[in-house]
């Protein structure tokens, strides 16, 4: 496949699987010349490098999640800050804090939060999902604070 060919199923795809922007799957999948495995390892390293680079930048907007587990024995409270408004309103924001709160009230070691397996993909540690929420949204995501509550 030329490098400049690429089909809209494999941006869509990729976009789909990433939720990335279209116009960084377009520019992963040419650098990739079409393979869309190598286009997503290409777009996690371009995430890595923008949190990196992002972690700089002041989080003073955000909100408050909670949840509570089914028996009502275990609770979290979470406050997941980034930098703007319209950021914390979005859904993929309140994905990520309902995400980190379910993790938050698995938690049972006194293992640092960061540097936990995330309980949906243990190949994964949170500050993984942290800097892929980053890459996704365009802005520093900070924890603020959290707490577990258990009977």
């Amino acid at each position: 496949m030329k490098s400049n060919i690429i089909k809209i199923d494999q941006i869509k795809q990729l976009r789909e699987e990433t939720g990335v922007s279209i116009i960084e799957c377009k520019k992963a999948l040419v650098e990739a010349k079409g393979n869309v495995g190598m286009a997503k390892e290409i777009l996690k390293k371009w995430g890595s490098q923008f949190a990196e680079k992002s972690k700089k930048r002041e989080t003073k907007e955000g909100l408050i999640a909670g949840y509570i587990h089914p028996n009502r024995k275990v609770g979290a409270l979470l406050e997941l800050n980034c930098e703007t408004d319209f950021v914390a309103k979005s859904p993929d924001f309140q994905t990520l804090a309902h995400e980190l709160c379910l993790q938050i009230a698995a938690m049972e070691e006194d293992i640092p939060l960061l540097s936990q397996p995330w309980i949906r993909d243990e190949t994964k540690k949170i500050r993984d999902l942290l800097g892929e929420y980053i890459a996704k949204l365009g802005e520093n995501i900070t924890i603020k604070k959290f707490t577990r509550y258990e009977l």
